[in-house]
């Protein structure tokens, strides 16, 4: 540069786009899941269910003899925290843990008469839960809502862990 020309004046600075809470799909799904989480917990814990044990219930439920790995999986945690929730299922007498008679390596999770019987009682408290976190919704609408919230699911599911803008 010469000494008579002038550095270029800096520009001023652009402001970044805001994203208000209220325009956010993962702030409101967050928080709509916290109220339901909140909800669901005051409903399910003077029946001696936490809402970390709730989910792999419901997965036996459906399926009895699961595997600790295919419950992680089912239930989308890390496998630390699925022994962690089981140990305290099995700890209140809940679910027994076996090992496979074909696989030594696999230890196959069983409801015990106990967690079976819950299945009975917290069923019609989560039905609870789903009217009163959809109260005002037709019957159309829910479906609707479930499928929106199904294809978030879908639109990130397939995403690798560290997609990032620039990818």
């Amino acid at each position: 540069m010469s000494g008579t020309e002038k550095s270029p004046a800096p520009s001023p600075r652009e402001p970044k786009p805001e994203l208000p809470f209220g325009s956010s799909v993962g702030y409101q799904l967050r928080m709509a899941n916290r109220a339901t989480q909140r909800y669901l917990q005051v409903r399910i814990e003077p029946h001696g269910v936490t809402p970390g044990m709730w989910y792999f219930l419901r997965a036996l439920w459906q399926e009895d003899g699961l595997t600790q790995r295919e419950l992680s999986r089912r239930i989308g945690t890390m496998e630390p925290t699925t022994l962690t929730a089981l140990a305290a299922m099995e700890k209140a007498g809940l679910i027994t843990r076996e090992r496979d008679a074909l696989d030594r390596r696999k230890l196959s999770v069983r409801l015990t008469e106990k967690g079976r019987a819950l299945k009975q009682d917290l069923l019609p408290l989560a039905r609870e839960v789903v009217e009163q976190a959809t109260s005002g919704f037709t019957p159309e609408d829910r479906e609707r809502f479930l499928g929106y919230l199904a294809a978030v699911q879908r639109n990130l599911s397939d995403l690798p862990p560290d997609a990032g803008p620039d990818d």
